[in-house]
């Protein structure tokens, strides 16, 4: 075959593919499915011909080396004026690679659709899932594609990762370490608001540490980004053209959860989470607003329309924001608010505030609501819980010290913790700090 016709036959091949290879979840069986659509659209074409298909199916050039830096968090492709990042490090760029021809973005746009996992009514919206993990949004139109790429990170950031890049400081870690624990009795109910790009679902992400080992997780997204190996009884549910988010929350609840963990609360389903609040089942979830406010403020007005009588069954608000430090935006946690009941309005108590003067996130008041709450499920002051927050503090100090720093490590010192905490800190050197009462 000449070059036209190679590119023909290529074309033909990733069309006959188009959504078949999501299915199938062996390298193996995609490498066959390849080489039977090959066969099939020229018999005549040789092994050699087919083996380039093969090897071109497994790479989407100009974006590869971009595709594999971990740094990088976001891929752009403008349709044929530019490309580019977003990385953790340096923010959003324009790199010097670009697609050059309508022929080169057509077969890139259909490499990808081989991996196809929603699609809208339209047919002209597109939503996939590569074989690494890294999520691809396209829209066509008629300059050829717009495609948006978030990069899969093989080592999802934990919560100390979180702390050296000063996102937060040991104190915020944790008072977010109870809300996910609640001392076995109570997690906290809360939402994690922010702008996009902010690093909801990171925090989301880093908050797997903390679960206790024999919770049963429903996490439900939109499209998979959640990684959830460190806990074992957990259930990744996605929704699709035929199954909304609604309906996902509101089976859920058959699911026999302890904890429901939704991607993003932006609809009918916010209904159903509170239902599961309500019924005694754990809710958490992220959600796009500035503030504390703009959370309470969305909630209310559609398409959630929740009652303000109920919205105190959530008990925090996490906002994390991206902020200009030295001339570059970094992520902070910039408010933590608890509901602590209702007057005229949904009363927020702020635990702490970013600070745009000093760069820091402050305390504000000493947690009370939750704290409250926590001390009369147990039988133990509030004294005691508030010991515990700073024990715990301390514990996380101490594990970054000692080089116990991914998501992995830290949850298994967190399941000792539970497990044998007298055992726990006389391991890692902190028996001196003493544990709960209840313990």
């Amino acid at each position: 075959m000449n070059d036209n016709e190679f590119y023909n036959f290529e074309s033909a091949v990733f069309d006959a593919l188009a959504e078949k290879l999501s299915r199938l979840t062996e390298e193996e069986e995609q490498i066959d499915a390849i080489k039977s659509a090959a066969k099939s659209v020229n018999l005549a074409a040789t092994e050699e011909e087919i083996d380039r298909v093969v090897s071109d199916s497994r790479t989407f050039a100009p974006l590869d080396k971009y595709m594999e830096d971990p740094n990088v968090e976001d891929i752009m492709v403008n349709n044929l004026t530019n490309i580019f990042i977003y990385t953790n490090t340096g923010g959003q760029q324009k790199v010097a690679e670009k697609i050059v021809t309508r022929k080169e973005m057509a077969l890139l746009v259909k490499k990808f659709k081989m991996y196809i996992t929603n699609t809208t009514a339209n047919s002209k919206i597109f939503d996939v899932h590569l074989p690494n993990g890294s999520r691809v949004n396209i829209v066509d139109s008629p300059l050829g594609a717009d495609i948006t790429i978030r990069n899969f990170k093989p080592r999802a950031l934990s919560i100390i990762d979180l702390i050296n890049a000063g996102e937060l400081n040991y104190s915020i870690a944790a008072r977010l370490w109870l809300y996910m624990d609640g001392f076995k009795v109570r997690p906290a109910n809360f939402l994690i608001g922010g702008m996009p790009g902010s690093g909801k679902t990171t925090l989301f992400n880093a908050l797997f540490s903390f679960f206790r080992p024999e919770e049963r997780v429903i996490l439900i997204e939109e499209t998979y980004e959640l990684n959830t190996e460190t806990q074992e009884n957990a259930v990744r549910l996605e929704t699709s053209v035929d199954v909304t988010m609604e309906d996902l929350v509101k089976n859920a609840l058959r699911m026999r959860p302890d904890i429901i963990m939704i991607g993003e609360v932006r609809g009918a389903e916010a209904k159903d989470m509170m239902t599961a609040m309500n019924i005694g089942k754990i809710s958490m979830g992220t959600i796009h607003a500035s503030n504390a406010r703009d959370v309470v403020t969305r909630l209310q007005h559609s398409p959630m329309n929740i009652e303000k009588d109920i919205i105190p069954l959530i008990d925090a608000i996490i906002v994390v924001s991206q902020v200009q430090e030295a001339g570059r935006g970094v992520r902070k946690i910039t408010q933590i608010s608890e509901i602590s009941g209702i007057e005229t309005q949904v009363l927020l108590s702020d635990l702490y505030l970013y600070d745009y003067k000093t760069r820091r996130s402050s305390p504000i008041l000493p947690s009370v609501t939750y704290r409250d709450l926590l001390s009369r499920l147990t039988g133990y002051p509030p004294s005691e819980i508030m010991i515990e927050e700073q024990r715990r503090a301390k514990i996380l100090e101490k594990l970054n010290q000692m080089g116990i720093r991914d998501l992995q490590g830290i949850n298994k010192f967190c399941k000792e913790y539970y497990h044998d905490p007298v055992k726990a800190l006389e391991r890692i050197g902190l028996k001196e700090l003493g544990t709960l009462p209840w313990y």
